[in-house]
């Protein structure tokens, strides 16, 4: 390669196709070379194209990362205010864990793209006045409406992340795509990163045991309590600056599961008309339901990365539009069910919340499923199906704020 680079310093189109050939070698070779060549033109151009970017990006690296470590130890101070004297840790972390790690996210996205100062204040704003209202509520217990503010506060805060996230790009649909394909590649990583804790964690007690000493107690309230606001952190570090270990998987796992899913759903509808038993008395189920619907939105998002690439996509494509019309089967089948508990019992916050949850779901599975049809009348990329879910997010944030700020106030806080 040395040699190649020696030979056609004055042919660019050579050295063009060399670099193309293997981007590597050229590098490698060439900065051997540059120190001998610097003094002409053409070296010090292929200088700055191979090296400025990779200088910039370690540089970026390198501030991200003590961002990341400085965040993640200001989220290990805050959730060490439940190792205060008098503090309840149990009412603590029900009001505060989701404000342990999400701020701190949005706070990470907003200095990686050094967003303005009035964004990064309604930002913080936003999370100030959260905190205020969630821990100015009753406990967790003292009513539905309060528990469901308590259960849809977080996905909300997950919303305003997903502000920070798009920064100056909030209307931008790629953007959005981003975002929804780092969730996927977040959870992924933040699992295997709890589960690595919890090995290191094991062995060390264990370690300690063989000597003796018993530190168990100790260990998770005061030192591994730090992991809770560092993983998440952390994972999001690793994401945004080293793609490739992660984003390739959560497509694969999508991919896997989502013939099973249909295969699954399939079965178990035949079941339900066989056996005639339907959701009409089961609240529990109905709340599984809602979960389904979520579920098979996130398979089929992921799903599409992996349909894109391979040499089948209409037999994909098949497979995710036949997962879809059986989701909606399911779901029209729980909206009956919902509608009856309604007007046979009246109206309660949890029927309200479960209803609001299940149609706005149920649209955009029907939008999905409009969306997978173009694709196989060949109206349509497979594309358009990731835009029409990311579309279709600040609904769902709408959704969550509702639930969470105006639901409790309607019914009394009961």
């Amino acid at each position: 390669m040395k040699n190649l680079i020696i030979e056609n310093l004055n042919n660019p189109a050579i050295l063009e196709k060399l670099y193309r050939s293997d981007k590597l070698g050229f590098e490698q070779s060439f900065n051997v070379l540059y120190p001998e060549f610097k003094e002409q033109p053409i070296v010090q151009y292929w200088n700055e194209r191979i090296n400025y970017i990779e200088q910039a990006a370690q540089q970026n690296s390198k501030k991200g990362f003590w961002t990341a470590i400085q965040l993640a130890v200001i989220a290990g101070l805050i959730a060490n205010i439940s190792n205060l004297p008098g503090v309840n840790a149990d009412i603590f972390f029900s009001k505060n864990l989701s404000f342990i790690i999400i701020p701190f996210l949005a706070a990470f996205f907003m200095l990686k793209q050094n967003l303005g100062n009035p964004k990064k204040g309604v930002v913080l704003s936003i999370f100030v006045l959260a905190s205020i209202y969630i821990n100015v509520l009753p406990n967790i217990n003292s009513g539905s409406s309060v528990s469901l503010a308590y259960i849809h506060l977080p996905l909300f805060l997950w919303c305003v992340l997903g502000f920070a996230y798009l920064g100056n790009d909030v209307f931008n649909a790629a953007k959005r795509i981003q975002f929804l394909k780092y969730n996927g590649d977040f959870i992924v990583l933040c699992v295997v990163m709890f589960l690595a804790s919890m090995l290191f964690s094991g062995i060390t007690l264990g370690l300690f045991e063989l000597i003796g000493l018993k530190i168990g107690s100790f260990y998770f309230q005061y030192i591994a309590i730090w992991g809770l606001g560092a993983i998440p952190i952390i994972a999001t570090y690793l994401i945004e600056n080293n793609p490739k270990i992660i984003n390739k998987v959560t497509p694969v796992i999508a991919q896997i599961f989502t013939p099973l899913v249909f295969i699954n759903l399939t079965i178990y509808l035949s079941a339900l008309i066989i056996k005639g038993k339907y959701p009409y008395q089961d609240r529990n189920l109905l709340l599984v339901y809602n979960a389904l619907l979520v579920g098979v939105l996130a398979l089929i998002f992921f799903s599409i990365a992996e349909t894109e690439k391979s040499k089948h996509k209409k037999y994909h494509s098949i497979v995710l539009l036949g997962l879809s019309i059986l989701t909606i089967i399911v779901n029209s089948i729980a909206l009956s069910a919902i509608c009856y508990r309604l007007f046979e019992y009246g109206i309660t916050p949890n029927r309200v919340a479960v209803l609001g949850g299940n149609l706005i779901i149920f649209i955009n599975l029907l939008l999905v499923a409009y969306q997978l049809i173009q694709v196989l009348r060949n109206k349509s990329a497979i594309t358009e199906v990731e835009k029409r879910i990311a579309q279709y997010l600040p609904v769902y944030a709408v959704w969550t704020g509702i639930i969470a700020f105006i639901l409790p106030l309607v019914f009394g806080f009961k």
